[in-house]
């Protein structure tokens, strides 16, 4: 693995979803992999599980690991041909190649502004570090992308099936601010690479780009969806159509535990109580969000060894 920008970064998701088992079950086995080698991760956002997730890794390696909050310190500019006479101090063409010194590895995070769908989508941030580091880059989560989750999913997933093709069940649910698609998009695309039977619902107008929705089935009545799954996984995401807007806060489409029946509540965290799922699912032992948390560590774990092993 060169770099983790992506899911379609995974050579072969089945037999990188057994490693990362296999390093939770022995964390430090390859704590001289990444000996003088040092991480350094940039913050154009805040975190908690993936930053702290992220550095346990990198150390359960033997890494050093550098933090930067990058939007407390100076505002970077990203676009070519700019007359900087403004706010912006710093190019990402300089801050890229100069940080790259530093680094052995560069993972950052820098989300969405839901205001612009075609410059969300360019993936602006993340790419102008693609291009101008010369060192590997990390998504810790992008304008669209969240591939770390989304491999610590699947990853949760494999552990506690009880059955070979669980059916696996993505559910919109309200929220009072517009949230971005990045944990929608890479969970849906991830499910697409794994042997589960999986569907979408959510309320008319709440599509996710079709683009990464096609061929699977979307449902618009939740109950009927979540009947018989195994794996219901709760998030919600703003309109893709009417960009960024929340045009639906439906308290009808929160997950109860009558509607969860005997599946397994999954989330990313962090998760409103009482708006996007009631206390009794996520007081309850059919809650798996805690054991997915602990797994954020070994999903970033194996992306930063398979890279390290490259270098």
């Amino acid at each position: 693995m060169k770099k983790y920008i992506d899911i379609s970064d995974i050579e072969n998701v089945s037999k990188t979803i057994e490693a990362a088992i296999a390093l939770k079950k022995d964390p430090f086995q390859f704590e001289k992999l990444g000996k003088n080698k040092t991480l350094v991760m940039l913050f154009f956002n805040s975190s908690l599980r993936t930053r702290l997730s992220t550095e346990k890794a990198a150390k359960n390696l033997g890494m050093d690991v550098v933090i930067l909050n990058v939007n407390d310190a100076w505002n970077l500019e990203f676009e070519d041909g700019t007359i900087m006479n403004l706010d912006t101090s710093e190019h990402v063409k300089e801050a890229a190649q100069v940080i790259s010194q530093y680094a052995d590895i560069i993972a950052l995070r820098a989300f969405s502004t839901l205001k612009d769908k075609q410059k969300d989508a360019s993936e602006l941030v993340l790419n102008s570090f693609v291009k101008y580091a010369s060192v590997p880059i990390v998504n810790m989560e992008s304008s669209i992308a969240h591939p770390l989750q989304a491999l610590t999913d699947a990853m949760t997933i494999e552990e506690l099936k009880t059955t070979s093709k669980p059916k696996v069940v993505l559910s919109w649910a309200p929220h009072p601010k517009a949230l971005p698609h990045a944990v929608a998009n890479s969970f849906v695309k991830m499910m697409q690479q794994i042997d589960v039977d999986f569907s979408i619902t959510h309320p008319k107008g709440y599509e996710l780009d079709s683009e990464i929705t096609k061929n699977i089935l979307i449902n618009h009545n939740q109950e009927e969806a979540l009947k018989k799954a195994d794996f219901v996984y709760v998030k919600n995401w703003s309109n893709y159509l009417d960009y960024g807007k929340v045009v639906s806060q439906d308290s009808e489409w929160m997950l109860t535990k009558e509607k969860l029946s005997t599946a397994k509540f999954m989330h990313c965290l962090p998760v409103r109580r009482n708006v996007v799922v009631e206390d009794a699912v996520l007081d309850s032992e059919q809650s798996v969000v805690i054991h997915q948390a602990n797994n954020r560590t070994f999903a970033a774990q194996i992306v930063l060894k398979k890279i390290l092993e490259n270098l």
